[in-house]
């Protein structure tokens, strides 16, 4: 339980920030020349930056930047790649092979790589972020989604309703997804992680967000050059990515354990 509860807090402590930090009486872009690279302390909590801005406000801004494009992609990359993987396992034949070629041409090159191609093409913001990461991360939710449907397609209910002359999408609905949703909800929180570190990398080359809306990526950039004078600006939005990453790798592990049917009898 412990094990599940305390991940559980740091993300639902990000989701919070992500949601209540338009709301909060936060200054994330706000000068202040008298505490230029300040440590942690009394004023701040998180220290202060190059420009006198305060960190700790910046991470709470971050986290909304990262948890919209976390919330994003992943919702976008399992709507296309379940339903194209549901299809393609369903359907068969020449559409089959087609995905399945296209699943692997994908899956030829690094993900990060063409992320950060198409990035490149279509401009810097977090609009473009999410288009290109959700470009590359249909493609596991697609793959899995197909492992599925082919295992429990010939299945007798499927068969029956098949038979009686159902509808595709009541087929799909009512004896298809509820087989698959475990894995996929699983495979999402894995997801989730990727997609941070994704953001977080594409910020730092610039080619996320822009200022000065904060982003943790470019905070550890813009930390950088200051590392010896100033190592919190990169230790501090280091951290909070450390910690995320962590907690959701944690809790998709847990929610695999809970939904493994095989697990059960062991427990």
């Amino acid at each position: 339980m412990i094990r599940f509860l305390i991940p559980g807090g740091v993300l639902i402590l990000w989701a919070a920030l992500a949601l209540f930090a338009p709301l909060a009486p936060l200054a994330p872009n706000k000068v202040d020349l008298l505490n230029i690279l300040s440590f942690p302390g009394a004023e701040g909590w998180f220290g202060f930056d190059a420009l006198g801005r305060s960190v700790g406000d910046r991470l709470a801004a971050g986290a909304r930047t990262s948890f919209l494009v976390a919330f994003g992609v992943v919702s976008v990359s399992m709507v296309v790649g379940v339903s194209i993987g549901t299809m393609a396992a369903w359907v068969g034949g020449a559409f089959d092979h087609t995905v399945v070629r296209i699943i692997d041409v994908f899956l030829a090159f690094p993900g990060i790589l063409l992320a950060i191609a198409l990035a490149g093409i279509l401009g810097p913001g977090i609009d473009n972020v999410i288009i290109a990461l959700a470009t590359v991360g249909w493609v596991g939710f697609a793959r899995l989604s197909r492992a599925q449907v082919m295992t429990i397609r010939q299945r007798e209910h499927v068969q029956a309703a098949r038979a009686l002359g159902s509808h595709l999408w009541v087929i799909v609905r009512r004896h298809l997804l509820p087989l698959t949703w475990a894995p996929i909800i699983v495979e999402a929180t894995f997801a989730v992680a990727g997609v941070v570190i994704a953001e977080a990398g594409l910020s730092f080359l610039g080619l996320g967000v822009q200022p000065p809306v904060p982003s943790w990526g470019s905070m550890i950039r813009d930390g950088t050059r200051y590392m010896l004078v100033a190592p919190h600006l990169v230790i501090v939005p280091g951290t909070a990515i450390l910690m995320v990453v962590l907690a959701v790798n944690l809790v998709g592990d847990s929610l695999r354990d809970r939904m493994d049917i095989r697990l059960r009898g062991v427990d």
